[in-house]
């Protein structure tokens, strides 16, 4: 598990400050109980230990809201266009072409996903002024949309946390945002790279850990993307050729903070449990899914052929995690039971539709989202939203879930109390997951989003 040391000393110190803490309150009122102090004093204990627990617990983390980019229409790529522009590119031969045709087709993805401009040329270019012309395409449009949302200006930004795996700027991405918005000169900023379609729930987790360190109102800005125009792959490889197929244009902007206050920027939800795990220490899974050459000297994102294998132990191994943390007691006691009275090697899936409502996790296909969805007990139906995303706007790696967590909205589907399990795969190989509880009711028509 991605715990670190310095995490685990302070979790044991909060648990023993808390037990410490009771134990002093039963000495001092046992104290007031046997000398007859008058009756005004007994509420003396308990006071300090309501204050004690106020000052030793960790702030409390709020989703306000999400913007979703919807690329302009000119931006489309119909299935029909992306064969011929195959056709006409020399880099690559019939098969190479007739491979990417197939998996496109059969995958499930429409008419209406985008790529940037640079990949609309034929041969694409793939320069770097076109991957930061395309991050500026993907960050203003979003960014202006959450802020007019919220109400809240720029200036007023804590920390900004970007997560792009496949391109890295200098300056970073982080700082072209914080550039552009005139932020203020103390705003802390971050960049992650490399972390794949799991990197949004990372990017979560480093607000949390910031916004838990300040008792004053704090805003965290997570921008979840990925630049294209720079991971374009002109070999034969068939490996390599997958990331061409499926991966198109997105960009999600989440806005978090600590603190809820009456008739400003009331959030949506509330961070309930976030985990982190990996299997990095497996050879076979940590090369399942990298950047490497071909025979020819051509650098591509390689996915190997058992990559849903090694995606199916990666989440059996995080539920066995996340299971105890969020599902009810009696499906815990059904998952021991079973485990005492049955050898049959199959193993007992809990029903995690009892912990969570909604379920939002990376699009790759339709066939992979299936699998999947039924490993957690949820059928097509209750996928709605993975797959309407997939068919949509294609796999837009760790932006997708913020995309189906739209898509929900949109259909009026969240509900107050409701929670939604974010389930993040990158590459590594790395399981994230985090879980959001609504906390109001909105108005539907005021979240289409992506979806208007």
């Amino acid at each position: 598990m991605d715990i670190s040391h310095k995490d685990h000393i302070f979790f044991l110190l909060h648990h023993f400050s808390a037990i410490f803490s009771l134990l002093l309150c039963i000495a001092i009122q046992t104290f007031f109980f046997f000398f007859n102090y008058h009756p005004i004093y007994h509420l003396m204990p308990m006071s300090l230990a309501l204050l004690f627990h106020r000052l030793l617990s960790p702030s409390q983390t709020y989703i306000i809201d999400f913007s979703c980019l919807k690329p302009p229409k000119s931006l489309r790529v119909p299935v029909s266009m992306f064969h011929e522009h195959l056709c006409l590119m020399k880099c690559f031969d019939k098969e190479s072409v007739s491979f990417m045709t197939k998996v496109v087709t059969s995958s499930g993805m429409g008419n209406e996903t985008c790529f940037p401009p640079s990949l609309h040329l034929i041969p694409p270019s793939s320069k770097h002024e076109d991957a930061i012309q395309e991050s500026h395409m993907l960050f203003f449009p979003t960014l202006d949309e959450l802020f007019a949302k919220t109400k809240v200006l720029p200036c007023e930004i804590d920390l900004v946390v970007v997560n792009c795996s496949g391109f890295c700027a200098s300056p970073s991405l982080s700082s072209i945002i914080v550039n552009h918005y005139d932020m203020r000169s103390d705003v802390k900023s971050y960049n992650i790279s490399g972390m794949g379609c799991g990197a949004g729930v990372i990017g979560v987790d480093i607000a949390k850990g910031f916004l838990e360190k300040r008792r004053a109102r704090s805003y965290a800005l997570v921008i979840s993307t990925e630049i294209l125009s720079t991971g374009w792959y002109r070999g034969k490889d068939t490996r390599k050729l997958i990331l061409n197929c499926f991966f198109r244009m997105g960009c999600a902007a989440t806005l978090v903070t600590n603190h809820v206050k009456a008739g400003i920027s009331q959030p949506k939800y509330r961070l309930r449990h976030l985990l982190r795990t990996q299997h990095t220490f497996d050879d076979i899974a940590y090369h399942v899914a990298s950047f490497k050459e071909d025979d020819e000297g051509i650098t591509g994102f390689s996915i190997e052929r058992h990559v849903a294998n090694v995606v199916s132990d990666l989440i059996r191994s995080h539920l066995k995690y996340l299971g105890p943390i969020i599902l009810p007691w009696e499906e815990k006691i059904r998952y021991i039971m079973y485990h005492i009275f049955n050898d049959d090697g199959i193993g007992y899936v809990p029903d995690f539709k009892k912990a969570v409502t909604h379920l939002c996790f990376p699009s790759s296909g339709m066939q992979l989202i299936k699998r999947v969805g039924k490993g957690l007990g949820f059928d097509e139906e209750e996928l709605e939203a993975v797959l309407a995303t997939f068919h949509r706007y294609g796999n837009q790696s760790s932006a997708s879930i913020w995309y189906q967590m739209a898509y929900t909205e949109a259909k009026g589907k969240i509900k107050k109390g409701d929670k939604v399990l974010q389930l993040g795969l990158g590459s590594g190989p790395k399981c994230n997951s985090l879980v959001l509880e609504c906390v109001r009711d909105f108005d539907r028509a005021e979240n289409s989003g992506p979806w208007g």
